[in-house]
This record gives structure tokens, C-alpha cells and sequence, in this order.
């Protein structure tokens, strides 16, 4: 079944054309609305105040996005199970990544999380601000943003990182980097994974923004098994790249990648 509207079935459904545009359009001013605000606040509050604040403020911010989402039937979300971390030890939230909605997802449900981001986002005017605020991690360059993972870290914060590096470009998951075991050896801390579901292809990789998905978009995120430090960085990134193979094997997910527009 295909998970996305053709042009002609998307004039019919015109009502989704307008949910969609109207879900990018909210994101874009929360985000642009926040980024104005976080110039002062960084400027006035210090520096370990104005991260907690600003990781706070974020997290409300996208929880009230979800929630707008799912008012308008774009969207369903089953966050439940990431509760749970949320009070734990200081560790590497690592998930697999097939969608532009992941992190706002995870981040909506852990408030004192720092994120890995690419440099372009950070510098963006939609994002830099804010996630310059809450202490946000740029992925280059790579000793720096491994000493700024493990130090924060070390002040007790978990630390989203999707160990694929980017969107999921083979299923169920992409080729993973070794920064995640280099992070978790140096921090001495252990690596809680995540599996994400969903039944669209929905802003993942190659995806188009002028397409519309089928509404309402499911979103199911489940707990894994937990990593402690690994000795060997290498072995632990082979290790975690098949546990995720097995683990997702017959997990909901869509045909990836989508290469085209469809016909």
C-alpha cells in the first residue's frame, strides 16, 4: 500500500494538503519564535542556567507540537515507553532514525537531554539560537564534539545521537558509525537504544515536502536493550548495527528510500 497521496488523490483529500501545510508552518514559528528569544536569554542568564532553561523550554515547546498534531488528525504518538529515562543515570539515547520527526519526538520526553546536530541546522535562523540556548552539540568538528558530548555527560545530561549519523537510507537500518561507542568508552557511560516505527515514509530520506502523506501518520517509540561502556569501539558498532537488524527486522517501517516522486 503506498503511504503517500498522488496528486490527484491530494486535490480530493485537500483537507490533509492543508494539515500539512499548516503542521510545517506552526514548527517553523515555534521554532523561529523561540530562536528570537533564546538571543537575550543567552546573553542574560548563565551559562549552566540558560541550558537547563533552554532544554526545558524546548521539550514543552515540541510536546505541544505533538499535541497540536494529533488535535488535527495528522499524527498519532506512542511516547510512553520513553518515560521511563527520564529520571535515570546520565546515558547515550541512540536510535534509528527514519524521519525528520525523531528528534522532536525524543526530545518532547526527555527535558535535560543535550542533541548531536548537524553543523548546517545549528547555524540556521530557524534553530541556532535556540539550539545554541540549550547546549546543542554541532557534529564538527569530531574531537570537539566528543569532548563536548562526554563533558556533558559527565554534568549528568543524556545525550540524543543517532548512530546511523542521518536518516535511514536502507532498511531497517543504515551502516552505523562509531562515534556512539567512542562517546559511551570516553564518558564511561552506557548506550540505551531505541526503536522508532512508523507506517509512512514521511519526511525520511528522499522524501519531498510537496508530497502528502496518508493521514493520520503513526509513531511508535519502544525501549531496547541497554549497552554498558564498551571496551573495543570497532566490535561495539558491528555489535550494535545487528542487534539493530534483528531487533527492527519486522518492525513497522516503510519502504525505503524513496527515490522518486510518485507517479
Amino acid at each position: 500500500m503506498k503511504d503517500y497521496v498522488t496528486p490527484l488523490a491530494g486535490r480530493r483529500a485537500w483537507h490533509e494538503i492543508v494539515r500539512l501545510h499548516l503542521g510545517f508552518t506552526l514548527l517553523g514559528l515555534l521554532c523561529l519564535s523561540f530562536s528570537l528569544l533564546a538571543i537575550p536569554m543567552r546573553a542574560l542568564l548563565p551559562r549552566v542556567l540558560s541550558k537547563r532553561i533552554g532544554r526545558q523550554l524546548i521539550a514543552g515547546m515540541f510536546r505541544a507540537y505533538l499535541r497540536v498534531l494529533v488535535l488535527m488528525g495528522a499524527c498519532r504518538f506512542d511516547l510512553t515507553e520513553l518515560d521511563a529515562l527520564r529520571a535515570g543515570p546520565a546515558m547515550i539515547i541512540a536510535p534509528n532514525h527514519p524521519s525528520l520527526l525523531d528528534a522532536v519526538m525524543i526530545l518532547s520526553r526527555l527535558p535535560d537531554a543535550a542533541c548531536i546536530m548537524k553543523a548546517d541546522i545549528v547555524n540556521s535562523v530557524f534553530f541556532g539560537s535556540g539550539s545554541r540556548l540549550a547546549g546543542y552539540i554541532r557534529n564538527t568538528p569530531l574531537r570537539t564534539m566528543v569532548q563536548l558530548a562526554v563533558a556533558d555527560l559527565h554534568q549528568g545530561s543524556h545525550l540524543l545521537l543517532f548512530p546511523e549519523g542521518t536518516r535511514t537510507t536502507r532498511f531497517p537500518i543504515g551502516a552505523l558509525q562509531g562515534t556512539t561507542g567512542l562517546i559511551a568508552k570516553k564518558a564511561s557511560v552506557a548506550v540505551q537504544t531505541v526503536f522508532i516505527e512508523t507506517n509512512s515514509g514521511f519526511l525520511g530520506k528522499g522524501w519531498s515536502v510537496l508530497w502528502t502523506p496518508k493521514m493520520p501518520v503513526t509513531y511508535r517509540i519502544r525501549l531496547g536493550k541497554r549497552f554498558e561502556p564498551p571496551l573495543h569501539t570497532a566490535h561495539f558498532a558491528s555489535e550494535l548495527e545487528a542487534y539493530f537488524q534483528s531487533e527492527l527486522a519486522h518492525a513497522q517501517l516503510p519502504v525505503f528510500p524513496v527515490s522518486a516522486p510518485p507517479a
